[in-house]
């Protein structure tokens, strides 16, 4: 829970970088909010509540990501593969699933701070 909400401190912040166990729990507790406030808006007969929900974890998730691919030596723009079908969702997800590499423009690896 507290990759979650370091990641909702961040709201807004594209620089730096971010270890792959951040990115993945805050990926996790997403999915988990997410499906249970879908479920809840089954029960209820509207989708209001998971729309609401994801529209302010937007900039979060482009954030996090964003620091993710610096992790690994790519630029956040590379989140915009993903709108190649198919393809390029598979690309970004093995972009975001690789290791960090050593200090690079992005500043030192997290792992060793």
């Amino acid at each position: 829970m507290e990759y979650f909400l370091g990641a909702f401190k961040k709201y807004a912040d594209f620089s730096g970088r971010a270890r792959r166990k951040e990115y993945w729990m805050y990926f996790l507790f997403y999915m988990i909010f997410y499906i249970g406030l879908a479920i809840i808006d089954g029960v209820v007969g509207t989708m209001l509540l998971a729309f609401i929900f994801s529209l302010v974890m937007l900039i979060p998730s482009i954030s996090i990501a964003t620091r993710r691919l610096h992790d690994t030596g790519r630029s956040g723009w590379w989140q915009l593969i993903a709108l190649i079908p198919i393809v390029g969702a598979i690309v970004l997800i093995i972009f975001l699933v690789q290791d960090s590499h050593g200090e690079n423009s992005y500043g030192p690896n997290p792992k060793q701070a």
